[in-house]
């Protein structure tokens, strides 16, 4: 089995975004993956056609592990990530911005 293939990976953590804006889907993402074990693979339900692109740079900027999409029968795409052992927490309100570790 390849580690990385996201078809062959079963979910720890499924996050349901259909229906939600990129923002709120990683504000929906960050809520249910925070305290998740670290290499816990996590898959999102993305309808916001910029989730193919915000996904990839949210989780390179927290440093979790994109995997990419993954082949479904289901209606609405999914995505798959690894959780990353030491990554960089996002504000509560604003997934696109790091916390500060001075304040």
């Amino acid at each position: 089995m390849n580690a990385t293939n996201p078809n062959t990976l079963a979910p720890g953590i499924t996050v349901d975004g259909t229906g939600l804006l990129c923002v709120t889907l990683l504000l929906r993402l960050r809520k249910e993956i925070d305290g998740a074990e670290p290499d816990t693979v996590v898959h999102v339900v993305a309808t916001d056609p910029a989730a193919p692109l915000d996904l990839p740079a949210w989780c390179h900027m927290t440093g979790h592990h994109y995997l990419g999409p993954v082949l479904n029968s289901a209606d609405a795409p999914v995505y798959a990530l690894r959780i990353a052992a030491g990554a960089r927490p996002t504000r509560a309100g604003s997934p696109w911005h790091a916390v500060d570790p001075g304040g």
